[in-house]
């Protein structure tokens, strides 16, 4: 049966990853939507290689769902990379300079912590070797010898 009433047009994503989007173009200063999404995409993907666990569990649960099944489509690591190494690797796949993989990784990360809330982020961070905390916006505290 034909209908003469127009289907309503179909977002791409989700409302809440707009907004996810929306957050990560205002806080890394990238000049469209689909820049935003493929650094979201980018960095989510290589934190999916880096979690394990109950960690990576519960953040998904609290991710935008189109961000949570990037994150979640990645096979883990098995030996998970320092921050450093992680945004080397990160730039290595795009061709970007590490400051500019730096500065997209920090506002990606920064936008997960909001999600994920500091409970959490204090239990990721935890899991991941050194050097992920400035990452997602924390400072990285080191005991004294």
């Amino acid at each position: 049966m034909i209908s003469d009433r127009q289907a309503p047009s179909r977002q791409p994503y989700g409302t809440a990853y707009e907004q996810m989007l929306e957050k990560v173009r205002y806080e890394g200063a990238y000049p469209t939507r689909e820049k935003a999404d493929e650094v979201v995409r980018l960095v989510l993907a290589g934190l999916g290689r880096q979690l394990t666990g109950d960690e990576r569990v519960d953040l998904a649960g609290r991710l935008p769902l189109d961000a949570a099944r990037v994150l979640t489509a990645q096979i883990p690591d098995t030996k998970p990379l320092t921050g450093s190494a992680f945004v080397k690797d990160l730039a290595a796949r795009t061709d970007a300079s590490l400051a500019t993989t730096r500065w997209d990784t920090g506002s990606v990360l920064s936008a997960v912590a909001a999600y994920a809330g500091p409970d959490l982020i204090t239990r990721i961070l935890h899991q991941l070797p050194t050097g992920y905390a400035l990452l997602f916006g924390r400072a990285e505290l080191t005991a004294a010898a």
